[in-house]
């Protein structure tokens, strides 16, 4: 059974305020190496860019941009190791 304790109270405060408290996303800096992560499973497909910034004198890793879509039923019949490179190539 699901208790809301005090601790579960602070971090759902916490994510609250990172969901809501600017920068959201960062800026590029096409100066800066970016960073791309990616995800695919049976349903889809996900990538997230990311790149280090330097925010209050602190290297901070933030978010620049979120993709994702549906994968199409040709694409359902690839593995996860083909899943995972189609996924690379549309990011």
């Amino acid at each position: 059974m699901f208790e809301m304790t005090i601790d579960r109270v602070k971090a759902f405060e916490s994510l609250i305020e990172a969901w809501t408290t600017p920068p959201l996303l960062l800026m590029p800096d096409f100066k800066l190496p970016f960073r791309l992560y990616i995800d695919a499973s049976g349903d889809g497909l996900g990538a997230a860019l990311y790149q280090v910034q330097i925010v209050n004198d602190k290297p901070v890793e933030g978010p620049i941009f979120y993709i994702s879509r549906k994968i199409i039923p040709t694409e359902a019949i690839y593995g996860a190791s083909q899943m995972e490179c189609l996924c690379l190539v549309w990011a």
